[in-house]
């Protein structure tokens, strides 16, 4: 009796094991939020923004993200929800002063994942998921998109996309 107690105990490990290899992401990408207007608390996108959270989805649409998070405000809920409403995700929130539970969130996650968030964030959440963020992000430069491969060993490799249209800030 105990011998096939323990076989069964080995058999669900080993069922359960590849599951467990799945709760972190093979990918994630990070972006700032498209071009905003200039003025008000809560800015919206600007015609350029909206141009860009479009290409961000066309680009994105094909890798199969099945997780997006954003901070809560306009700008950033704007440039996830196209990819948001193309691949039928909801988009999560999550509070840009807490990175590390951000973190959490995301790396409890399977499959490919989306983080939008802000120039004053973004470098610290690439470096916070084991990526490289290279220079800061300049108030004028939108089209950052990190591409962050997380290895089968857990190692993290930054790969710096363009988002379209290109702002000609250098990295």
């Amino acid at each position: 009796m105990h011998l096939r107690f323990l076989s069964a105990v080995f058999v669900a490990l080993a069922v359960l094991a590849p599951c467990s290899a799945l709760a972190e992401p093979s990918m994630i990408y990070v972006v700032r939020h498209g071009e905003k207007a200039p003025a008000g608390k809560d800015p919206e996108l600007n015609e350029q923004g909206k141009a860009r959270a479009q290409n961000i989805a066309t680009t994105l649409h094909r890798v199969g993200i099945a997780s997006i998070f954003s901070s809560t405000t306009a700008r950033t809920q704007q440039t996830a929800q196209p990819l948001a409403q193309r691949s039928s995700l909801p988009v999560q929130t999550y509070d840009p002063g807490a990175p590390k539970a951000l973190v959490e969130k995301v790396k409890a996650q399977s499959g490919v994942v989306l983080v939008v968030g802000h120039s004053n964030t973004v470098p610290d959440l690439v470096r916070l998921f084991g990526g490289a963020p290279g220079s800061d992000i300049a108030d004028n430069e939108y089209d950052r998109m990190y591409q962050l491969i997380v290895g089968p060993n857990g190692a993290v490799t930054t790969v710096l996309l363009t988002s379209l249209p290109a702002t000609g800030a250098a990295p």
